[in-house]
């Protein structure tokens, strides 16, 4: 869509399966593998995305509250 990866993987819903960056989460930057387990990461061999999308895609998030927020609607992001 905008022939650059990190545009491109947000341009749509993203769904990611695999190694998880530690970037992610704040104050990893010297964690082990089991300290990122721990807080909910993964180690694998690889990461994979793709991205979904379409006129009709709808997502929502839910918070730690267990609130539910829209996320995408009718193909775009939500305001």
């Amino acid at each position: 869509m905008y022939y650059n990866t990190l545009f491109d993987e947000n341009a749509a819903c993203h769904i990611a399966l695999g190694q998880y960056y530690k970037d992610c989460l704040s104050d990893t930057e010297d964690a082990l593998n089991d300290d990122i387990a721990a807080r909910g990461g993964n180690a694998s061999l690889t990461h994979v995305d793709w991205m979904i999308g379409g006129s009709d895609t709808n997502a929502d998030g839910l918070t730690s509250s267990g609130d539910c927020i829209t996320v995408f609607r009718n193909g775009d992001w939500a305001e």
